[in-house]
């Protein structure tokens, strides 16, 4: 899966640190994606936790190819590393005029790490159309835990991304990004196949660093979201600077002090 990769820039990275999700439309080729919805509508088989993604899926099979696309390999690579572990996958299937509007929730929320993350991993293989619902996120809020669906009591939040996307589009979610599964309206039967990966490496500099010093890398880790206040808003900044600290190995870097003025402790004693 290493051998034919489109890493991430630095940029693209601080980007998914703020928002906590990366979306790539469109790069899955139009003859997977037909191959993908027969695949999907037989059903795959479930994987042991913790199998290393060269073993859980046969080489040729659909999910294997499917991984190594280069943009999808090199983005999975970046974000996790070389030979992440399988957590479990999920055939998602949303009949027409059928279902019901998930709870806005977390996955997994007893995960705490705050050194390391899981990504999630949907691909959609037809085009996603706003009345067949699709996949509701809240950009930004990742790094805000809740437990499980504590936020289930909330219908729609400002700033919400409501997923339309063309065929073939894969997005990666941090496994703390508030989401669910929006009711199908359509006539058509819609499809999700979604993969939790945990890294088996520790997630410091495994994408393009080449742009590390590029001004628009602090820009991104400094953006704002319509759900919360300004004044909250400080701790989404403060845990996104610890996350990239982690990243990048770079103990040393801020955004207008916020993390500097609160782990301030002299050790000095007064003359």
């Amino acid at each position: 899966m290493e051998n034919s990769q489109e890493l991430l820039s630095s940029v693209q990275m601080a980007r998914f640190v703020a928002r906590g999700s990366l979306r790539l439309d469109a790069v899955v080729p139009a003859e997977m994606n037909a191959e993908g919805l027969a695949v999907l509508a037989d059903g795959v088989p479930p994987v042991p936790y913790g199998t290393p993604v060269s073993k859980a899926y046969a080489e040729n099979s659909f999910a294997r190819r499917l991984l190594e696309l280069p943009q999808v390999s090199g983005a999975l690579h970046s974000l996790v590393g070389p030979q992440p572990t399988v957590d479990h996958h999920a055939v998602h299937i949303r009949e027409p005029h059928g279902g019901e509007a998930q709870p806005l929730h977390g996955d997994a929320i007893i995960d705490v790490r705050p050194d390391a993350f899981d990504v999630q991993l949907m691909y959609y293989p037809q085009a996603v159309t706003l009345e067949m619902g699709g996949t509701l996120s809240v950009p930004g809020s990742h790094l805000r835990r809740i437990n499980e669906s504590d936020t289930g009591r909330y219908q729609n939040l400002r700033g919400q991304d409501r997923l339309v996307c063309p065929a073939g589009t894969v997005v990666f979610l941090h496994h703390g990004l508030w989401h669910g599964g929006r009711r199908n309206d359509s006539d058509r039967v819609r499809y999700m196949f979604k993969i939790r990966f945990n890294p088996t490496v520790r997630q410091r500099l495994l994408w393009d660093t080449s742009d590390l010093d590029d001004p628009q890398v602090a820009r991104e880790l400094d953006a704002t979201f319509p759900w919360y206040e300004w004044a909250t808003g400080r701790l989404e900044r403060y845990n996104r600077i610890l996350l990239w600290r982690e990243l990048t190995g770079d103990d040393d870097f801020d955004i207008d002090y916020w993390v500097t003025r609160v782990s301030n402790r002299p050790q000095g004693a007064a003359i």
